[in-house]
């Protein structure tokens, strides 16, 4: 008796859900009609940001570090003072010099007094022209004296300046390699000073894309933080290491912040990643990412509308079997399966049967050349 009434119940329960199969209302699911568009190929390269301007600093003279004005990890503007050498010496022999110039004038002074007495007698024939020509000799002497002198003089100025080093552009002292008391010759490294408002991002990128990029090419730049921004080509070296057959892509990260968002913090040395888009020279089909449904077994296939289907009315589907091509800004191509002016599902196409009833909708975001009909 029991068992009679489980048949039973089992025989009430399957016809209600038959009934409800059959009643279901068709599932509305989002198209694209796929179209042919340029295609796009995206290279990943990784690189290093670096400082546009990065030196080590050092002094054009010999001298006794007399005082030390910036440490590791100081910030300093244009022009700053970083080190003094002792100017004792220098200044003592420029001061010589300022004496050498007095004494010099003065004798041309001289000369040239006596010149003029000379040549007011010349009319009385008192004095021989030859003496007088001497005496103009000697001032032209003098004045070439004076001259040398006053040269001189602004050379050791010159050098007495030398003695303070500056920061020849704004940024971060990054080292010190000296201390006081320490005596320095030209050509020593005291410092080094990087620039880090100032940055550039390297790639070494496959020569074989050389001529595919284009002078200021926009090129999405990733951090290992996970941070990204947009930036453009601005060099491309036409040199290839011979090793890894590469070639320097370099694009520069102007200070402030990209794209009116702000830039995430760059320090020179860091690494980044990238991809580059690549305009390719040939046209094909493609449709949005969301379209393609990839399988275990390793059949990917998408989703397409019964021919002549319209927009908002009930229509039926059919999965189709494809070979996909080049993957690009949410697109990716598809090489064989579909035609152009075909409706391919791109959403709720997970769930859908052969033969299936659905309304068709079109995609809220769907991409550039990919418009309904």
């Amino acid at each position: 008796m029991w068992f009679t009434r489980l048949v039973v119940i089992a025989l009430t329960v399957i016809p209600s859900a038959h009934a409800a199969d059959e009643s279901a209302a068709p599932l509305a699911v989002e198209a694209v009609v796929a179209r042919v568009q340029p295609l796009v190929e995206e290279v990943p390269v990784t690189g290093t940001i670096n400082p546009l301007r990065q030196a080590l600093l050092s002094a054009e003279v010999a001298g006794l570090i007399e005082a030390i004005h910036a440490d590791i990890g100081d910030k300093v503007a244009r022009g700053a003072p970083l080190l003094n050498l002792d100017p004792e010496l220098s200044s003592i022999r420029r001061d010589a010099a300022l004496a050498e110039v007095a004494r010099v004038r003065e004798t041309l002074a001289d000369s040239r007094r006596r010149l003029a007495e000379l040549q007011r007698l010349v009319g009385d024939d008192h004095v021989a022209e030859t003496e007088v020509e001497n005496l103009a000799s000697e001032v032209r002497e003098r004045s070439a004296q004076l001259q040398a002198a006053q040269v001189e003089t602004e050379r050791l100025s010159a050098l007495l300046r030398r003695h303070q080093v500056t920061a020849p552009f704004p940024g971060i002292v990054s080292m010190r390699a000296v201390d006081l008391g320490e005596w320095v010759e030209p050509g020593t490294a005291l410092f080094e000073l990087v620039d880090t408002q100032s940055l550039r991002a390297d790639f070494q990128v496959p020569q074989r894309y050389f001529s595919s990029i284009r002078p200021r090419t926009e090129i999405r730049v990733t951090l290992d933080s996970g941070e990204s921004f947009t930036t453009r080509v601005e060099h491309k070296v036409p040199v290839s290491r011979s090793g890894s057959r590469t070639f320097l892509l370099r694009t520069i990260l102007a200070p402030g912040a990209p794209s009116g968002s702000e830039r995430p913090q760059l320090i020179p040395g860091m690494s980044a990643s990238a991809i580059l888009q690549l305009k390719s020279k040939r046209q094909g089909i493609a449709v949005p990412r969301d379209a393609i449904l990839r399988y275990p077994d390793g059949r990917i296939t998408v989703w397409i509308a019964a021919p002549d289907s319209q927009w908002d009315k009930v229509t039926a589907v059919n999965e189709q079997p494809v070979t996909t091509g080049l993957s690009f800004n949410g697109m990716i191509e598809i090489k064989s399966g579909i035609e152009a002016g075909q409706q391919v599902i791109v959403r709720g196409n997970e769930s859908l049967q052969v033969d299936q009833k659905i309304v068709l909708k079109r995609a809220r975001s769907a991409s550039p050349g990919a418009e309904g009909r």
